[in-house]
């Protein structure tokens, strides 16, 4: 479930595009996160992650306890998704830990570009831990993908135990299962991208994978910021799946419930309910990440909404 495509070539910066599937409404919310905040990687572990926010961020969170999908004010995007392969393995006690509520929110807070964040992960060696999602109980098995206003890309995987980075800027677009490096194997195999097999058609997300590449690297240079929010949406409508009851017999199939959109270069992040015919954005230069904000997502809200985020303690972050 989820689609995250990233587009260099727009000529109007790097933008980024992402949909939330899941079978249910998430109560997600929009926050504005203030730097000097003092975190803890979690509630429990004797040997908790420890750090200070360096950059303000806006993020998307789900049951205000969980930042899934956002970016920071130097330019820097996070995007947790669902992959059902993962493996965290099992704890490490010499390694920090770290919630996977708090992954994405980690790198948002301290780095500035991907290469940052690839260093901070050879330095500050840590374990990420995976939580049971308060409503379904399911583990929450999940990927990240970061990127950055050059158009760096970065995805982050847990397989048998163990982390695996793929860092490429050809890196621009990540579904679901299988594994980041089997989907670019099966991609390989479609026309376009050096096979003979037509495009498929499917909302499964290996098709989405090549469905998603193959009309981003078709996408025309847009002449305004506007056109090319418009044309990645197109893009990001075309992965997505549409409401209907969901498949026993495919459980990682789910609605397109929300989508944002990330100007990387302008700070500018829009946010779509599948819910509401209206898109609201907020722009980072324009809010004040001298002390957490809130806007609570709702109906009534439209265009741009960077003067309505209220001052609010942090999320209730879940920590284990």
């Amino acid at each position: 479930m989820c689609t995250r495509v990233m587009w260099t070539a727009s000529e109007q910066g790097v933008l980024v595009g992402r949909n939330m599937d899941w079978p249910e409404e998430m109560d997600t919310n929009l926050w504005s996160l203030p730097r000097g905040v003092a975190r803890v990687g979690h509630g429990s572990d004797p040997n908790p992650l420890r750090w200070t926010a360096t950059y303000g961020s806006v993020v998307a969170t789900v049951w205000d306890g969980a930042s899934t999908d956002g970016i920071n004010e130097r330019g820097l995007g996070a995007h947790v998704l669902w992959l059902a392969e993962s493996d965290f393995g099992e704890r490490a006690p010499d390694l920090p830990a770290l919630a996977v509520s708090l992954w994405a929110q980690y790198f948002l807070d301290r780095c500035a570009t991907v290469a940052e964040c690839v260093q901070l992960l050879a330095e500050q060696p840590m374990q990420v831990v995976p939580l049971v999602e308060p409503r379904s109980g399911r583990l929450g098995t999940v990927h990240l993908a970061l990127d950055d206003a050059s158009g760096d890309s970065l995805v982050i995987e847990h397989l048998d135990g163990k982390p695996h980075l793929h860092h490429d800027r050809a890196y621009t677009v990540m579904t679901n299962s299988p594994p980041f490096d089997q989907q670019l194997e099966l991609r390989s195999r479609y026309a376009g991208f050096g096979g003979d097999l037509p495009l498929p058609g499917t909302t499964e997300a290996a098709d989405r994978f090549v469905r998603a590449g193959y009309y981003l690297d078709r996408l025309p240079a847009a002449e305004t910021p506007g056109r090319a929010y418009a044309a990645l949406l197109s893009v990001m409508r075309n992965a997505a799946q549409p409401f209907g009851a969901p498949d026993p017999e495919r459980p990682n199939i789910a609605a397109t419930i929300w989508r944002t959109l990330a100007d990387l270069g302008r700070g500018v992040y829009a946010y779509e309910s599948s819910f509401s015919p209206d898109i609201v954005w907020a722009r980072l230069s324009e809010l004040d990440f001298d002390e957490c904000r809130k806007l609570t997502v709702g109906p009534g809200l439209l265009g741009d909404v960077s003067s309505r985020f209220e001052p609010a303690a942090e999320p209730q972050w879940v920590l284990g």
